[in-house]
């Protein structure tokens, strides 16, 4: 593509003086299609006539009389400005095709065509002026109170149109889902079944995540749940009963106590401490994949659920999108 040629500053001031006639005759002519088109109204002209009747003959004379002739007047005067922004849209390489500038500014093109549709197009012209003055830096449309009120209801507009054409498709997914024959079995199959070994990696880390972590923020419960469930098994044990009421039988109870209590909370601290083993990885992959085939196949019971909530879901997206978000931010 070709580089772009900068501009000097003698010629951007010309732009600059150019670009504001040309919003003054634009503003001019506007006012001057919106004057004679209330003028064209009886009870406004009857008016106009009554308020002013020398002004009233004086516009009838030398204004209505030959208002084509002075609209072609504006419409050659906006015509030239189109050749010439197109000359310097060649001269500057401003696109990647000499032919593209009447496509960008087609709004100035349409502009130029005498007839009543074609010339509210016009103020386009203002508005892309304005704008390049913004890019400019020359004038800073955000600070006009006009600015505020149009971009608060554009934004308004907008939000609306966007969240009626959100609610519209959804709606058609919708009712696309009540109405296919069967969704599960293709979305376990091109959805989920190429994810299975990420799936089982995810989910046998955070049964391993979920064990560890559990464990190691109560290990001191545990254990001492572990030591209790001990000792009530043994106090109610017949044979340590027994055992009590020898000689020396107390002594050897509760020593049996204590070594048995310790053996277990030994054999659940390292039995938890393993969960984060190799081996227990493995394990815990092992079962995942052996249950994900059998948690893949679907049946008449499966499509009604997931139809559901896809369903729900996407009624829970078009119930956030409904909200007016427009009202709490220009309350």
């Amino acid at each position: 593509m070709p580089a772009t040629r900068t501009t000097s500053p003698a010629l951007e001031r010309v732009h600059l003086v150019w670009d504001l006639l040309i919003i003054v005759l634009v503003i001019a002519n506007l006012a001057l299609l919106l004057f004679d088109s209330l003028y064209l109204l009886p009870p406004l002209n009857a008016a106009f006539e009554a308020v002013a009747p020398g002004l009233h003959a004086a516009y009838e004379r030398h204004i209505h009389a030959n208002f084509l002739a002075i609209d072609l007047a504006f419409v050659s005067i906006f015509l030239l400005d189109v050749l010439l922004g197109w000359a310097v849209a060649i001269a500057e390489r401003h696109y990647h095709r000499w032919f593209f500038y009447p496509f960008v500014h087609w709004y100035d093109v349409l502009g130029c065509i005498p007839l009543g549709g074609f010339r509210l197009l016009r103020i386009l012209r203002v508005i892309s002026l304005l704008h390049r003055l913004q890019r400019m830096g020359l004038i800073d449309m955000r600070r006009w109170y006009l600015y505020s009120v149009v971009a608060k209801y554009y934004d308004i507009l907008l939000e609306e149109l966007t969240d009626r054409i959100a609610i519209r498709m959804l709606d058609n997914v919708q009712r696309e889902i009540r109405q296919s024959d069967g969704l599960s079995a293709p979305l376990m199959e091109r959805v989920v079944r190429p994810r299975k070994q990420a799936l089982i990696r995810e989910i046998s880390q955070r049964l391993e995540a979920m064990a560890g972590d559990a464990y190691d923020h109560n290990r001191a419960d545990t254990l001492r749940y572990v030591r209790g469930l001990v000792g009530r098994t043994l106090a109610e044990s017949p044979e340590l009963k027994r055992l009590g009421r020898l000689p020396l039988g107390v002594q050897l109870t509760r020593g049996l106590e204590a070594s048995l209590s310790d053996l277990a909370c030994r054999l659940v601290d390292e039995a938890l401490a393993g969960l984060k083993s190799r081996e227990y990885s493995a394990l815990v992959e092992h079962l995942a994949e052996s249950g994900f085939d059998a948690w893949l196949r679907t049946d008449p019971e499966t499509e009604r659920i997931t139809e559901q909530v896809l369903v729900d879901m996407l009624e829970l997206l078009k119930e956030q999108i409904a909200v007016k978000g427009w009202q709490h931010r220009y309350q």
